[in-house]
């Protein structure tokens, strides 16, 4: 029997979790991890640093502990979740199925709203989502850019190291500017076109915010594209952001509230399928299901909505070849934007639409597992790491030998260019979809580069 006059034993209360209740990394997420190290050679930081801390499961140990309660929410905690580019390359790594991007988009929103970033930080973010995810304002910046660029103020600035005077974060952000014309400036899309030779599919055209202002071409070469090929085109006019590069920055409520909107918008508009051109926004659409699953209004019509989302690629795939296309006598560089080859699993379908053109060499890219840099806002908040992936994926391009880099995301587009600039080579970058719409249109291989060239 215990002495009734031993002292008391007083059991230690298990310290708080670093997390809220709201959408924690749930435990058994984090208990798939097995720690085997397959994701350490497809993950962007591990490879610029070789720190256990900045690859994915480094930041799974950290959420464990987090969720243990045996660390802090401090600025190191805090840092090597932001040094995640979110690309996904260990999910497709992974031989034990861990859902790493389930558990780093609930970690960011759980840093969101408990940790208090600097005054700067707070600034530069609440300044991206402030322009970024609304078309009319980002067009309204651009207009400026415009002039800074034609009176040649953009060549006077960094000629003469001015820019050198910037916070990082600006430099950044002005070396990914592209090269601005009041004609794509002033693009709209039409809000329907008629399939060509019959209708085969309805189909709804998802125009996002950065492609729709800096890239209204893709766009306009997307309807056309699937227009030929027998699709008939809805563009609905209350389309919004969809809300992929919050949902990627934590910032969960802003997102949800776009996502619905958008279901909304696309509801009314009686498509059999959503056509997306931008695999950031591709991975997010396909994923309302999981993220609005709490939602009791849209838990249905979210997954409804996301069964019917499709890239570009994957639609084109689907439809046997209708519009004759023309030869295009080039050597191709084909990048694998992240959320399409490793969030959405769509890798074969790009290459397989391309090589229905005649003549076209597709060039494969070394290390085409590894993120270019671009990740949503990662180059404009990280732009030291973004840059020297920038560079290296550049470098890669470079070593194919190809005439032209073809990719399916406006970030990547954006990133691959700037490091082309840097490495004072002008090889054109197009979507993929471009290059399709020229070979269908009869575009000369000669004009296709030399407006590619000029465009960036």
């Amino acid at each position: 029997m215990p002495d009734p006059d031993a002292p008391e034993t007083v059991l230690a209360s298990p310290a708080p979790s670093v997390f809220d209740d709201h959408n924690a990394p749930a435990q058994k997420l984090i208990d798939e991890c097995v720690h085997c190290g397959f994701c350490l050679p497809t993950c962007p930081t591990y490879a610029l640093w070789h720190e256990e801390m900045d690859s994915p499961r480094g930041r799974i140990y950290l959420m464990k502990l987090g969720s243990e309660g045996k660390v802090s929410m401090t600025s190191t905690f805090v840092s090597h979740f932001d040094h995640c580019l979110g690309c996904m390359a260990c999910v497709t790594a992974c031989p034990s199925g861990v859902q790493y991007d389930k558990l780093i988009e609930a970690t960011r929103a759980q840093i969101e709203r408990h940790y208090p970033r600097s005054f700067g930080a707070r600034l530069q973010r609440r300044m991206i989502f402030a322009i970024f995810p609304h078309p009319g304002r980002l067009r309204l910046l651009l207009g400026p850019i415009w002039l800074y660029q034609r009176l040649g103020l953009q060549w006077l600035v960094r000629r003469s190291g001015l820019l050198n005077l910037l916070p990082p974060t600006l430099r950044g952000m002005e070396a990914l500017l592209p090269s601005v014309s009041l004609r794509a400036l002033r693009a709209r899309m039409p809000s329907h076109m008629v399939a060509q030779g019959g209708t085969r599919r309805r189909v709804g055209l998802l125009q996002g915010c950065v492609q729709r202002v800096m890239f209204p071409g893709v766009n306009g070469a997307t309807a056309r594209v699937l227009a030929a090929e027998g699709c008939e085109v809805f563009i609905p006019r209350g389309q919004g952001c969809c809300g992929a590069l919050m949902i990627h920055a934590g910032l969960e409520e802003q997102a949800l509230a776009l996502a619905r909107r958008l279901i909304d918008a696309f509801e009314r508009a009686e498509v059999d399928t959503i056509v997306i051109n931008a695999a950031g926004c591709g991975s997010n659409v396909k994923d309302y299901g999981y993220l609005l699953r709490d939602d009791a209004a849209y838990a249905e019509r979210a997954k409804a909505f996301s069964a019917k989302c499709k890239d570009i690629s994957e639609v084109l795939a689907e439809l046997e070849p209708r519009a004759p296309r023309h030869p295009l006598p080039l050597r191709v560089a084909y990048h694998d934007a992240c959320h399409l080859q490793h969030a959405q699993r769509v890798q074969a379908q790009p290459r397989k639409v391309l090589k229905t053109i005649p003549q076209l060499q597709v060039l494969e890219i070394p290390d085409s597992a590894i993120c270019c840099g671009s990740a949503g806002i990662y180059n404009l908040i990280e732009p030291g790491p973004a840059q020297e992936l920038g560079d290296r994926k550049v470098l890669n391009c470079l070593a194919t030998g190809a005439d032209l880099v073809v990719s399916s995301n406006p970030g990547c587009l954006l990133q691959i260019t700037a490091g082309l600039k840097r490495a004072a080579r002008t090889l054109p970058v197009l979507h993929m979809v471009e290059l399709l719409d020229a070979s269908i249109r009869g575009t000369p291989a000669s004009s296709l580069l030399q407006n590619g060239a000029a465009r960036h």
